[in-house]
Formats: C-alpha cells, sequence, structure tokens
C-alpha cells in the first residue's frame, strides 16, 4: 500500500461550502476542527511570540482570556493583537477576587434571562462574596455572600458548568489554641451551588470526629473525596450525605431563623449557616492509597488515577477499573467527558542529559498532544513545544518558545486550536505571559509587542 495522502485544506473547504456534508451539526464542526488541525500542523505554519506582558499579581488564561491584577482586568487572545475587554474598579484587598471559574451556557435550557446566554465568571472575593460576572463587560451581575463563620478561599466544579463546590480555607484554630494542644475538630467546609440562576444544595462541614485524622476534601462528580496523611484517599456519595445528613433545606434570598437569628439566606450579614453535618460515618464507597494523595477520578466507564503509594514510584501512574480496581494494561487515560487519550510512552522517552518532558497536555478538539520538552545549555534552559500524534505519538509539529526556560520557575503552557500561552512565575512574584498565535510564514520578523499590567 502507497503513502497516505495529506489531507488537503482547499479540497475540505470546498466540499464545506457546497454543504458536502450530512446535516448533523455535530459533523461540520468535527470537519471544522480536522482543517485546523491540519493547517496548525503544516511545516509552513508558523507559531509566532505576537504579545509578552509582565505582571506583579498572578495571571490566568481561560478560553482565550487573559485575567491580570486578580481577574479584574480582562485581555482577549482572540484577535491578532491582544486588546482589553474590561478593567473593573479598583478596589479594596479584602474584595479581591481569590479565585475564579468560567461559566459558558447549557445546551438546551432555557434560562430567565437574556445576558444568562452569555458566558460569565463565577468568582469568589477575600471578603466571602460569590459573584456572577459577565466575561465581556466586568459587570457583576449576581452576588451571594457566603458566611462570617470561615473564610472561604477556593472554587472548583463538582459537575462542570452545572454545579460548583466553594472550599474554605483549613481551619487551623488559634495559636494559644495549638499551643494548649487543643485540636479544632471541623478541618474545612464546603460550600456546594447549582449555576444559573444560583441555588443552594447545602454547606457541609468535615468533621475529624467523623472521619478521623483527615488532611483534605473535595467534591467531584457527586462524589465527596477525603484525603489523609497516609495517602489513604476514601469517597462517599455526596448525594447520600444530604439526604441523611441536611438540617433544613435553605433558599437563596428567602428567611430563615437559625440558631436564634434571622436573616436571608444568602445576604449579608446573615449569609449562609452550615445546614449539612454529619452525625455519623456515612456508607464508604470506595477506598485507595496513592502517594501525596494523587487521585483523579472520571470517564465512561469510570476509572480513577493514582500513583503508587511509595516514594521510588513517583512519577508513576496506575489507571485502574472503580468497579473492581484492575489496572489497565493498555495505558491509557480517559478523560471526564468519556474521550480516550492514548499515550505512546514508548515514542516520548526524554533523555535527561539532552532534553527532558516538562508539560504533556491532551488538547482535545484538535485530538493532539502537546509535549513541552526542555533543553538546558549551561544556565540558561531552552523550550519547544511539541504536538504529536494521539493516536500513534509521532511528531507532527515542533514550535521553537524564544523566552528562555528556567527549570526552578513555576511553567504553565496552554495550547488552545491557533493559540500558544506560556505563563511563568519568576522569584519575587514576577509573572510573565507570552502569546504566540498561529501565522502564515512572511519570511519578515514581525516586532514582539511588550506590555505591563
Amino acid at each position: 500500500m502507497g503513502p497516505t495522502r495529506k489531507p488537503n485544506v482547499c479540497h475540505r473547504l470546498s466540499r464545506r461550502a457546497l454543504g458536502s456534508f450530512s446535516r448533523d451539526a455535530g459533523v461540520v464542526q468535527r470537519t471544522n476542527l480536522s482543517i485546523l488541525r491540519a493547517l496548525v500542523c503544516q511545516e509552513s505554519t508558523k507559531f509566532k511570540n505576537v504579545w509578552t506582558t509582565h505582571s506583579k499579581s498572578p495571571i490566568a488564561y481561560e478560553r482565550g482570556r487573559i485575567y491580570f491584577d486578580n481577574y479584574r482586568c480582562c485581555i482577549s487572545s482572540v484577535a491578532s493583537e491582544p486588546r482589553k475587554l474590561y478593567e473593573m474598579p479598583k478596589c479594596s484587598k479584602s474584595e479581591k477576587i481569590e479565585d475564579a471559574l468560567l461559566w459558558e451556557c447549557p445546551v438546551g435550557e432555557v434560562l430567565p434571562n437574556r445576558s444568562d446566554y452569555k458566558s460569565s465568571l463565577i468568582a469568589l472575593t477575600a471578603h466571602n462574596w460569590l459573584l456572577r460576572i459577565s466575561a465581556t463587560t466586568g459587570k457583576v451581575l449576581e452576588k451571594i455572600y457566603l458566611a462570617s463563620y470561615c473564610k472561604f478561599r477556593y472554587l472548583s466544579w463538582d459537575t462542570p458548568q452545572e454545579v460548583i463546590a466553594v472550599k474554605s480555607a483549613q481551619n487551623k484554630g488559634s495559636a494559644a489554641a495549638r499551643q494548649a494542644g487543643v485540636q479544632q475538630p471541623i478541618l474545612l467546609y464546603l460550600a456546594v451551588f447549582r449555576v444559573l440562576p444560583f441555588s443552594l444544595v447545602g454547606i457541609l462541614e468535615i468533621n475529624k470526629k467523623i472521619f478521623g485524622n483527615v488532611t483534605d476534601a473535595t467534591l467531584s462528580h457527586g462524589i465527596l473525596i477525603v484525603m489523609y496523611s497516609s495517602g489513604l484517599v476514601r469517597l462517599y456519595s455526596f448525594q447520600t450525605i444530604t439526604e441523611q445528613f441536611m438540617q433544613q433545606k435553605l433558599d437563596l434570598g428567602c428567611a430563615c431563623r437559625w440558631g436564634g437569628t434571622t436573616g436571608t439566606v444568602g445576604e449579608a450579614p446573615f449569609g449562609i449557616p452550615c445546614n449539612i453535618k454529619i452525625t455519623d460515618p456515612p456508607p464508604l464507597l470506595f477506598e485507595v492509597s496513592s502517594l501525596e494523595n494523587a487521585f483523579q477520578i472520571g470517564g465512561h466507564p469510570w476509572h480513577y488515577i493514582i500513583t503508587p503509594n511509595k516514594k521510588k514510584q513517583k512519577g508513576v501512574f496506575h489507571i485502574c477499573a472503580l468497579k473492581d480496581n484492575s489496572l489497565n494494561e493498555n495505558l491509557f487515560t480517559v478523560t471526564a467527558s468519556g474521550r480516550v487519550v492514548k499515550k505512546s510512552f514508548h515514542l516520548l522517552d526524554d533523555d535527561p542529559e539532552q532534553e527532558t518532558f516538562k508539560i504533556v497536555d491532551y488538547e482535545d478538539e484538535l485530538d493532539l498532544l502537546s509535549v513541552v520538552a526542555v533543553t538546558q545549555i549551561d544556565a540558561e534552559g531552552k523550550a519547544h513545544l511539541d504536538f504529536h500524534c494521539n493516536e500513534y505519538g509521532t511528531l507532527l509539529k515542533s514550535i521553537p518558545l524564544v523566552e528562555s526556560w528556567d527549570v526552578t520557575y513555576s511553567h504553565e503552557v496552554y495550547f488552545d486550536r491557533d493559540l500558544v500561552l506560556h505563563i511563568e512565575q519568576k522569584p519575587n512574584r514576577v509573572f510573565s505571559c507570552y502569546v504566540y498565535q498561529m501565522v502564515c510564514d512572511t519570511g519578515e520578523e514581525e516586532e514582539t509587542i511588550n506590555r505591563s499590567y
């Protein structure tokens, strides 16, 4: 059999213009992405550093938007030159945004307001307000006051785009109590909401008297995941916990009497009482031991990924079926959407004396495996981003990164369709952002735009 013919982009575009596809909208989308994949990987396509900026506060990236100054300033990276979408008014330190998630409207649901069909930023402030902010204008659309009895600090998706979990900082107790050897029984709180419109599921306390000497807890896909210093990870059904231990159903915006105090749920200063208090150990679904509590769950059928609980196994991952703990010998990762990501490890082995792999990610829309490889030359490192065929592991494209790469710094690299973005944290809280965009090779060097925020 002869060599496989390379896909012809012009031919695909002509077929698309003539409507030579089925009526399934998904087919058109997949065709568009296959065209983009061909353009990304062809030899003449280059990725150029079109924008560089530095900041004294953390830089975050979400779906074509770059956030500065604790999410107060939003830059669009979609245009040929990044442009400012909005900048929120300056605020006090107590009002700054601690964490945020990007929400995009669900498919097939009727929403109460026209603005609900546009993307929103769900943000958590330092003074315990949960906000929904327009992702294009920065206008605050909704706000909920959480509580005064703890400090909420982290946001995560329980069910992506549907249910969020707001986690508090861990309760260390007062210095005097710690010196006296008095332990705080409540480790942390988890506030759970359905989004758009916001509705409260409840606030749960993680109590050491119930779970033992627990070190952390989180919520994912309706499962309460509890972790211990020994590496033990235990899983519980959050639905079962709410059904058995919810003391009182609370509704946002409604009057409530709690502990001798009357107020409106979700409004200051009353906030939201902790209405889920576990009094007996809930039914255990599953437990496993993993190094440093490294545990991820997802896929269809359900699988989990752990690192064997031995120091010499650091960097080794086992993918096991949740139903029977059987180890999957085919070495694949199953994403939350059920997509299978195959990795050909024998084709991607690094050489510590020449170059090492620092970041490996999967671009699900283009079905490409992206690998950041770093070569250390004396004190300076040079990095390049490689695109590999997800099915066979073969190298399809290599993109050199122009900035030097210090392996001792913290790095994040995002590959999003036709965009590559590198965020670096240097000492003394100096953050740098480098934006690369896919361009046709004109043979001319374009001046890189530099900005500071």
